[in-house]
Order: structure tokens, then sequence, then C-alpha cells
């Protein structure tokens, strides 16, 4: 029993940052992921790893099909949510930012395409698009036939691709936007943020109903304009702005007396701010403490050996399964 606990650790450590960056791009929330991943552990402990002859492939199915039944009850959930929902923002660590294809499909503005899709046409999206599975492996992954699974990968690019940000500004230039509209906003000056916001831009902002923020979308460049110059940002607190990367974008950690009070990203297209995301939600901001793992690829654990004598999600005994 021993041998296989060690065997199954070893196996799915060496995946886990990837099963979690797939669990994470099916439903915006690194709680939710964290749930999937702990579902999936216990289901895979069960497993004898020596008749799998394609262990990432079985897990990545494991995981996508625990994804898409939490997707669902999100979806309820959201039914009912305060104000706008924005996805759970990340600390990342600095390397994401190198991946464009991962930063832009972990972004907060591809998170927000990613919601108008249905649960199976955002699953096939992420698998084939982000992760290169072939349509056999996402067959298995999503209980649909390779032919079915092709009809929703069709349905849903065309979808994405009606709706993704038109443009993708490199690291450097959305950082040296996000400094000038840091500038416009502690300064108010109505000039200086119409000389930084896009025509169309989009201000959402997350406070799940626990802290004040906007209950609606507020759209077009003289509405956010004068909404940011209004104090949108209070300045009547001790506050601080510490540049981060968050979702593998530059973006501004905000603290108020010490204690984390939002992130503010923004989406930056031919040199202006298109899309403001600013999380204020409690919940959600318990990833912006320490970098987390974002990956496209696995990577066998150096400490596999030590990492086994301890389960990643306690004891695998099928008691403890939620």
């Amino acid at each position: 029993m021993t041998d296989h606990v060690d065997a199954a650790t070893e196996a799915f450590v060496a995946h886990r940052n990837l099963l979690f960056t797939v669990a994470y791009e099916l439903l915006g929330s690194a709680a939710d992921a964290e749930d999937v991943l702990q579902e999936t552990w216990l289901r895979w402990a069960d497993v004898d790893p020596g008749t799998v002859r394609e262990k990432r492939a079985y897990l990545v199915r494991i995981v996508t099909r625990q994804a898409l039944d939490r997707l669902r009850t999100l979806g309820r959930r959201k039914e009912s949510y305060v104000g706008p929902w924005l996805p759970e923002p990340l600390l990342t660590t600095p390397d994401v930012a190198e991946d464009i294809e991962l930063a832009e499909s972990v972004s907060m503005a591809m998170l927000l395409v990613l919601e108008t899709l249905q649960p199976a046409e955002r699953a096939v999206f992420v698998l084939r698009e982000v992760f290169d599975l072939d349509y056999d492996e996402i067959a298995q992954a999503v209980g649909k036939s390779p032919n079915a699974v092709r009809q929703l990968a069709y349905r849903a690019r065309t979808h994405v691709a009606a709706r993704r940000p038109r443009g993708t500004a490199t690291p450097a230039e959305t950082r040296a936007v996000l400094q000038a509209f840091q500038r416009a906003v502690e300064t108010g000056e109505l000039q200086s943020l119409l000389d930084v916001l896009a025509p169309d831009v989009v201000a959402l902002s997350d406070g799940g109903g626990l802290r004040h923020a906007l209950l609606r979308p507020v759209t077009g460049i003289q509405n956010v304009a004068r909404l940011l110059a209004a104090g949108w940002w209070r300045r009547d607190a001790e506050r601080s702005v510490q540049p981060v990367q968050v979702n593998g974008s530059p973006g501004l950690l905000v603290r108020v007396n010490g204690e984390i009070d939002g992130v503010i990203v923004v989406h930056v297209e031919n040199g202006h701010v298109t899309g403001v995301y600013h999380v204020r939600n409690p919940h959600k901001l318990s990833r912006l403490e320490q970098e987390t793992t974002v990956t496209r690829t696995s990577s066998a654990s150096r400490s596999g050996a030590s990492i086994a004598a301890k389960p990643p999600y306690g004891s695998p005994n099928r008691s403890s399964h939620r």
C-alpha cells in the first residue's frame, strides 16, 4: 500500500501545476480549482499508477470532469452574485509573461470571455487551444465523441474570436500605460484620464456584496473618466500601491492600513486602457500574498521521494471524500 501511495503521489506532484492551471482556466477561481485538485487526488489515489500508460492524460481527464461538475454549480451561484463577477486574481511568476499564449489565456480579459461559453465549450476550447490536446484526448475528458468535440471547438473558437480583446500589448507597454493610469487616477485630472483611456473602455469592480464596488459595468470614456475623477479610487485612508504581476500581466496591489484591499488590472490595446478590472471581494484576495505557478507543461519533482511520504491532500481513504 505504501509503494502504491508513493507512486501515485509522485505522479500527481509531477503534474500538479498543470492540473491546477487547467482547473483554474475552466473555473476562474483558485479556491474552486484547489477543491477540484483535492477531488482529483482522491480519485487518482484509488488507481494503480502502474496500469496507466499516459498518466498526464489520465489526470487531465479526471480534473476536467471534476471542473465541469463544479462549473455547473458555479453557474447557479453566480446568478445570485451581487454586482459584476470577476475571476479570482493570482499573483503570478514573471516567467508567465514570457509565454504569450499562456499569459493571454489566464488574463482577466480572456477569462471573462471564457465565462460567456457553455461549460463543455469552455473545456474543449481550453484543452485544445491552450493545452494543445488532440481531439481524442479531449473527447475522453468531456465524455463526448471526437466529432462532437470538433463541433464544440469550432463553435467555441468562433465565439471567442468575436469577443476576445483585439491586439496584445507587451508587458512593458502595459506597465507604461498602467503607470500613466495610476498617476491620472491619483491626481483626479480629467484630461489625464481622457488621454489614457480608450473610447470604448469598460470598468468593472467586484466586491461580492462584501465591500463597496460598482453594481454594474461602466462603459465609455466619458463615464469611466468621470467615475475615476470623482474618487472611485478612494484617497481618504492610509493607502499604498504596489506594482505586481497579476494573471501574467502588470497590475496594482492596493493596501489600506497595511492590509490587502484589492487588486487592479488593466487591459491595454494600442497604448490605451480598454478594460479596468478592480477586485475587492475579500474571498478572492488570498492568492495575492505569494506567487502561484501556472504552466502548460508538467515537470517531474526532484523531491518526489520525500514528498511521496506525505500525500498532497492527506489520506486517500475514501471516507474523506466529500
